[in-house]
């Protein structure tokens, strides 16, 4: 089918199987890379425009302002430059390179916070006053707010759970997602347990995120979790998640490099965390069933650090023992001594790096 605007592609995107080793659960992938902005944000950022827009918020030729640490602004900038809306983007040192050059890419401006603030902190408190503020003083300017938007969990319950119904035949019995702003897992829950109320929702966070109540603290992983300071937004219904859980920095990192040379599939920091702990949940559950990870986003706009081996060796992030785990837990992509001996090697090299 031919599309006639970039929007229109937002959504549809494909599952892939993860097999498991000696488990009778199914493990399937949401892979939102393959979103035009390659992550799930294009479908809120279509959402928050669309409802901004209906009530009269943002106006033609309009200004949209958003605090985001990447994926985000590049879903609002390429709708900007699509809907002929004029984009600034408020960020900070937290954002991936790559993600700063795609919002320019699109015309939208970059605003970077300023702040003495260490490498592995967010600066989210600091982002959404400044945004908050410019939308104030600029002219026709709407703040989009996603993480107190409610068109932020509409965005995924009108889409994204629809795939998932539709595309495993209406079974489904777990979901596992990362919990940033809340918005993706709340809209997705929300119309799952709608849908069949005895589904369980997992959700993932980093450690130092305090969103399941747990002892705040720097960390790496960018565009999922609460930092300490911040508030968690109104788009999060807490209610909606089953079970809460954390996973390092490490074990996120490792995940997707052990993903990039196992499966061949580049994902993002904060979707190999959510990976790791769906694959480990797996292992603990009775039973059998399907479940679903949500895979937010790729790592294309990674490469520089979470697939250098300098950079994550500087921070001390090689774990061999995720490596380790996932031979055990997931079964091989094809049988052989190749493979087995290059999961092996990559193990081996992680331990001399640490």
């Amino acid at each position: 089918m031919i599309k006639t605007k970039v929007s229109e592609l937002i959504g549809e995107t494909p599952l892939l199987e993860l097999p498991l080793q000696d488990c009778s659960w199914k493990l399937l992938l949401k892979l939102e890379k393959f979103n035009p902005g390659m992550s799930m944000k294009d479908r809120m950022a279509r959402s928050m425009i669309e409802a901004a827009v209906r009530e009269g918020r943002l106006q033609p030729g309009g200004v949209i302002v958003e605090s985001s640490s990447g994926n985000t602004a590049t879903g609002l900038a390429l709708l900007a430059a699509e809907m002929g809306f004029r984009f600034i983007a408020v960020m900070d040192h937290h954002a991936a390179a790559e993600k700063v050059m795609a919002v320019k890419a699109y015309g939208g401006e970059v605003h970077i916070v300023k702040g003495d603030y260490a490498d592995d902190e967010v600066a989210t408190v600091e982002r959404e006053l400044t945004a908050a503020r410019l939308a104030s003083e600029i002219e026709g300017a709407c703040f989009m707010d996603q993480s107190n938007n409610q068109a932020n969990p509409g965005g995924y319950s009108s889409t994204l759970a629809h795939e998932l119904i539709r595309d495993t035949d209406g079974v489904i019995d777990a979901l596992v997602a990362c919990v940033g702003t809340g918005g993706s897992i709340t809209g997705v829950a929300s119309a799952l347990k709608t849908y069949r109320s005895d589904i369980r929702i997992f959700g993932v966070e980093p450690v130092g995120s305090v969103v399941f109540r747990k002892e705040g603290g720097p960390y790496y992983q960018s565009g999922t979790g609460v930092p300490p300071g911040d508030s968690i937004g109104a788009a999060f219904r807490r209610e909606l998640v089953d079970y809460g859980y954390q996973v390092t920095d490490a074990e996120a990192f490792e995940t997707c490099r052990y993903l990039a040379r196992q499966r061949g599939l580049l994902i993002g920091g904060s979707a190999g965390g959510a990976v790791y702990q769906s694959v480990k949940i797996a292992q603990n559950l009775s039973g059998r069933g399907t479940m679903v990870c949500i895979v937010c986003d790729g790592g294309e706009k990674y490469l520089p650090t979470i697939f250098n081996d300098e950079w994550m060796s500087e921070r001390g992030l090689f774990e061999p023992r995720v490596h380790q785990e996932l031979n055990r837990w997931l079964r091989p992509a094809f049988s052989g001594r190749v493979n087995k001996a290059r999961a092996e090697a990559d193990a081996r090299a992680a331990s001399l790096c640490l």
